[in-house]
């Protein structure tokens, strides 16, 4: 039955969500809308940084999206030693299109089953002690493990855009898509670029699992539920567009949150593959996109 405060509930957890869902998209967002590069595997990353999350939660008592933080260097390390691999079998030889994407199937299953042989398939939840916590005002209640996820969205893509506009490296990496021979021109190697590039946006994917695994639980398969979530975020958005991808993640979260609400849980799935169908026969370059 519908109700305003049903609305404005679903309305507010969209957009509260939709701060995660970016945090999630922004690897995407650069590999795949900037470097051209069908990372399909970035979800396993993202779920690989959940369980790193949890590991060292359960370990040290670390909170998670410090555990997200510390693990950026390594996740970034990871990156850029998988995409020399990637670059040296596949774009090298001009083999990127579909035995790259191969590769990164093969890198999400890798992913997927050791999770599932070391941690087996039960669901693992990092309780923290924002996470119980809701404030209500004027009837809409307001859920701080929604709220964190979303302020944590929010930083990172305002960090990733300010890298991007005003570094030399942001700006290679703008430009290394465009004319990588001109980027040589500058001083700059394409690949060491892409490298870096590459390297950002598997980092991104450790705080994004943290967060994720402070919001719902989490199984090694968890990442075929983002998939779909990614690449329409980052096609809505436009491609190469950060600022697009944050825009296009809000839309999608309050979409979800809505049919979630009036329609029930399982639309909401559904919506992702139809946001994404839409915009390529409605906008193919996104709402933001060059």
């Amino acid at each position: 039955m519908f109700s305003w405060d049903l609305l404005a509930n679903a309305v507010v957890a969209g957009l509260l969500i939709g701060g995660f869902y970016a945090a999630v998209s922004l690897g995407v967002g650069l590999i795949f809308g900037l470097l051209d590069i069908a990372n399909i595997a970035q979800p396993a990353f993202v779920i690989l940084g959940s369980y790193a999350a949890y590991v060292l939660n359960n370990s040290y008592g670390l909170d998670p999206i410090l555990t997200g933080l510390l693990l950026t260097p390594v996740f970034y390390l990871l990156g850029a030693a998988v995409y020399r691999v990637y670059y040296s079998s596949f774009e090298r030889r001009g083999e990127e299109s579909l035995r790259g994407l191969v590769f990164f199937f093969g890198i999400l299953f890798i992913i997927e089953v050791s999770l599932s042989i070391i941690f087996g398939v039960d669901y693992r939840l990092i309780q923290t002690w924002y996470g119980s916590r809701s404030i209500e005002f004027a009837g809409v209640g307001v859920a701080f493990r929604y709220v964190v996820p979303f302020v944590v969205g929010v930083a990172m893509t305002l960090a990733l855009h300010l890298f991007l506009g005003r570094t030399f490296y942001g700006r290679a990496i703008m430009a290394v898509s465009q004319d990588a021979g001109a980027l040589r021109l500058m001083g700059a190697n394409p690949v060491r670029i892409k490298t870096i590039a590459f390297g950002i946006g598997i980092a991104a994917a450790s705080l994004a699992g943290a967060l994720l695994i402070t919001i719902a639980p989490v199984v090694p398969s968890s990442d075929r539920d983002y998939i779909g979530r990614m690449f329409a975020i980052t096609v809505l958005g436009g491609m190469g567009s950060i600022g697009g991808t944050l825009v296009a993640a809000v839309i999608l979260g309050v979409v979800e949150s809505l049919m979630g609400t009036f329609a029930g849980p399982s639309w909401s799935l559904a919506v992702s593959f139809g946001i994404l169908l839409l915009a390529l026969a409605v906008r193919p370059a996104g709402l933001f996109g060059r």
